[in-house]
């Protein structure tokens, strides 16, 4: 009797203890179906977003190191690029430009000559933002502006942009060596007109207008056959607010920041407009008295070098030129071309945005008086 009654209460008590168990293995088994199903999707979704990065170079949320190659970098792969032997050929507050020699090809035998353009990580924007723009960037090409090859992003945030290099050097290196008198001014048309259909370009030729920002001699390439390439244009738009700023003070320097402009994110095509007539002021002067030194007159009428006032006033702009570029045309007519030419520049440099000609206004005069 006792053991028929001990086993009704262990049944008793077996049976809710089996029942509970049973909801709660089944609670468990509904559970981890939904969190295996729920971490599936996050795990494909994580999965695709990195397939995603990967293409662009980086993680989205963290500084991965990555590489975004262009048309022309195909062959660049990061280790080339980081133990590329290279020299400093120019530095800035925000970046340091190098020289280097990068080997390419399956064997690495082959090498090309590339410059390398190192953003400070204190200096650059954030990955996430810049991609977009570099991307943009990246796919732009015209004859007279240098191209994007690739972007390498560093683990702490570095950025460094690869692009062709030019053996003639820059625009102020070649004002500073100067030409033969005799070429001087055929040379000098080549490379203003290079100069303005590249600004055309960036101005009237993309899907979305694109200011260059930092014009400037230094930053004007040249071919072997003095054709100019603008490099830089749009890095503006990859440093973060500080070094953007540094950089318009720098211009401001250098007599190349037009006289409205206070802050880099006012820039505007009238912006390019007024550099770009400091640059013929440039090529113009002579060779011993070139705006470099920034000395620019703060005249309420017109913004250009002390000694270009003097030569306009005193009806001696052919002094910027030697006597013979004039001897190919005893008429004087290469001396009202360069009349011509520097009415042009101070249009560009009037201290009024609204009196500024536009990019294709400069780029019809600069044809018409060069031909």
């Amino acid at each position: 009797m006792s053991g028929h009654l001990s086993t009704n209460v262990i049944l008793a008590i077996a049976t809710p203890i089996s029942l509970l168990l049973c909801l709660f293995l089944l609670y468990l088994y509904h559970y981890n179906h939904l969190f295996c199903k729920r971490l599936t999707r996050h795990v494909r979704k994580r999965c695709t977003d990195i397939a995603s990065s990967l293409e662009t170079g980086m993680i989205y949320g963290t500084e991965t190191e990555g590489l975004i190659t262009f048309s022309g970098g195909e062959n660049l792969t990061v280790t080339n690029i980081l133990e590329a032997p290279g020299e400093v050929v120019g530095k800035s507050g925000h970046s340091t430009l190098y020289g280097a020699s990068v080997p390419v090809g399956p064997t690495g035998t082959n090498a090309v000559s590339v410059l390398l353009r190192f953003v400070r990580p204190g200096c650059a924007g954030k990955a996430e933002e810049i991609v977009p723009i570099v991307r943009m960037l990246g796919t732009i090409r015209h004859p007279n502006l240098v191209p994007l090859r690739a972007l390498y992003v560093g683990p702490r945030g570095e950025k460094l942009f690869v692009h062709p290099f030019y053996a003639a050097g820059t625009l102020a290196r070649f004002l500073r060596e100067g030409v033969d008198e005799t070429q001087k001014w055929d040379i000098t048309c080549k490379i203003s007109i290079g100069i303005a259909r590249g600004l055309d370009h960036l101005h009237n030729g993309l899907p979305k207008l694109v200011i260059h920002g930092n014009l400037k001699a230094n930053n004007i390439l040249l071919d072997s056959n003095f054709q100019p390439r603008l490099a830089d244009f749009g890095l503006h738009l990859l440093l973060n607010q500080t070094a953007s700023q540094e950089m318009l003070e720098s211009a401001a320097s250098n007599g190349y920041k037009p006289p409205e402009l206070m802050k880099m994110k006012d820039v505007c095509p009238k912006s390019d407009i007024f550099s770009f007539g400091v640059v013929l002021l440039e090529m113009l002067s002579p060779k011993e008295d070139s705006v470099r030194d920034g000395s620019v007159l703060a005249s309420e009428e017109l913004h250009v070098p002390t000694n270009f006032k003097d030569l306009v006033l005193e009806r001696k702009i052919s002094d910027a030129f030697g006597t013979e570029i004039l001897i190919k045309n005893s008429s004087g007519a290469n001396e009202e071309r360069m009349q011509m030419l520097f009415r042009l520049a101070t249009a560009c440099c009037s201290p009024s945005p609204v009196l500024r000609p536009d990019i294709k206004g400069v780029l019809r005069q600069l044809e018409e008086i060069c031909r």
